[in-house]
């Protein structure tokens, strides 16, 4: 849910021109779209709606630590991204402010993960999510717990 320049700017050849955004720039994709990073690792959106989201994702040989096992930085991702689809269903722009996850049990290439991610409680501009990645059967893998923070509009004048 991060990336993008300070002070609402992005990079073009080079050089950086102002965005009219905030200090993250873009919207999330669609309510039943993913992001490029995780179009790419093959994330998929089974369901989303007000508060909640459920995306998939098969662990390739390629997302695999030198312990021969997955790297956690790709479940932190599929957890991350359905963070972002719960925090961000028909509202304003609502960015990640921190994130922690807890392994619990290792994954191997070829599993089939499913995050499942639901808001908890909403106060101001702030939210707290749980996030659930497990296999089909029900078995834990992570839980993640991210706390986000809803943007202020801001109109795109560059």
């Amino acid at each position: 849910m991060g990336g993008g320049v300070p002070g609402g700017q992005a990079r073009r050849r080079g050089r950086l021109r102002r965005t009219g955004h905030g200090p993250e720039l873009a919207r999330s994709p669609g309510v039943s779209g993913v992001d490029a990073a995780s179009r790419t690792l093959g994330i998929t959106v089974e369901s989303v709606g007000p508060g909640r989201a459920r995306l998939r994702m098969r662990v390739t040989a390629d997302m695999v630590n030198g312990h021969g096992l997955a790297h956690g930085g790709y479940v932190f991702l599929l957890a991350d991204a359905a963070f972002d689809r719960a925090c961000n269903c028909g509202g304003p722009l609502t960015l990640a402010q921190s994130a922690q996850v807890t392994f619990v049990r290792p994954v191997m290439p070829g599993d089939e993960l499913v995050a499942e991610a639901t808001e908890r409680v909403r106060y101001g501009r702030h939210g707290v999510y749980d996030v659930t990645v497990s296999r089909p059967s029900g078995q834990i893998v992570a839980e993640f717990r991210g706390q986000s923070i809803t943007l202020p509009r801001t109109s795109c004048t560059s």
